[in-house]
């Protein structure tokens, strides 16, 4: 569904990415794990449009993305959900998930998906009229996930959404993940610091370190290599 292929980016005179592939089955949940600075959120912008590619190709379902801006994009069926939620602090639930359905026209769509939303995150029907900056990390992430869920995306990306949230929220932050995979058939590629829980959901793994891919494997097995489990699994 995706194929990244010899992937650069460079801010200014750093290069953040050193010609990286990797690719994403239809259906699956991919993770990307890697310590600070890897180039892991850069990775996702650059699919997401948000940062411009120096060179290399990023193929989603055989078109190239590298070029594209954001809202086309998006329009194509890839949603992001940001590194540290994002959520438009001074609008309430129900505000931030329209902000999520900007491109969409039918009022008929809109409501089932809202509804969709609603069934997989029950604490924000319940929330639906608060002011999104008085939620709990937890449900912030909940919401920035739910939002992005608005623009009906045949491909998600998640950007650490174990940050910052109560271990408790966590768990349940991860089952709603794969849910989202099972349930509603989205292919995922998830970037996360807590590698034991993104091997633990994913089948496929990349690890990155220093703008480069050092690692790839069934997520099973990355769990069991020594190297993996002395850098990212505390073992």
């Amino acid at each position: 569904m995706l194929e990244i292929k010899n992937l650069a980016v460079s801010y200014g005179a750093i290069n953040a990415l050193h010609g990286i592939s990797l690719s994403v089955k239809a259906g699956s949940i991919v993770t990307l794990i890697g310590s600070n600075g890897a180039g892991k959120s850069t990775t996702l912008r650059a699919i997401s449009g948000l940062v411009k590619p120096q060179s290399g190709e990023i193929l989603y379902a055989g078109q190239n993305l590298a070029g594209l801006p954001a809202h086309q994009i998006v329009r194509l069926g890839l949603s992001q959900v940001p590194e540290g939620r994002m959520v438009f602090a001074n609008l309430t639930v129900h505000e931030n998930l329209m902000m999520g359905a900007y491109l969409q026209h039918d009022k008929a769509v809109i409501r089932r998906e809202l509804e969709l939303v609603f069934h997989t995150f029950p604490r924000l029907k319940e929330r639906e009229q608060q002011i999104a900056g008085t939620l709990s990390g937890g449900e912030q992430q909940m919401l920035a996930i739910g939002r992005a869920l608005m623009s009906r995306p045949k491909f998600l990306m998640l950007d650490e959404p174990s940050l910052g949230i109560a271990p408790l929220l966590v768990k349940t932050i991860f089952e709603k993940i794969v849910e989202i995979n099972r349930t509603h058939g989205i292919t995922i590629l998830l970037v996360e610091q807590n590698a034991n829980l993104a091997l633990e959901i994913s089948q496929f793994g990349y690890v990155l370190e220093t703008g480069k891919i050092i690692l790839s494997d069934h997520s099973a097995a990355l769990r069991q290599n020594p190297q993996v489990k002395s850098a990212y699994l505390g073992g």
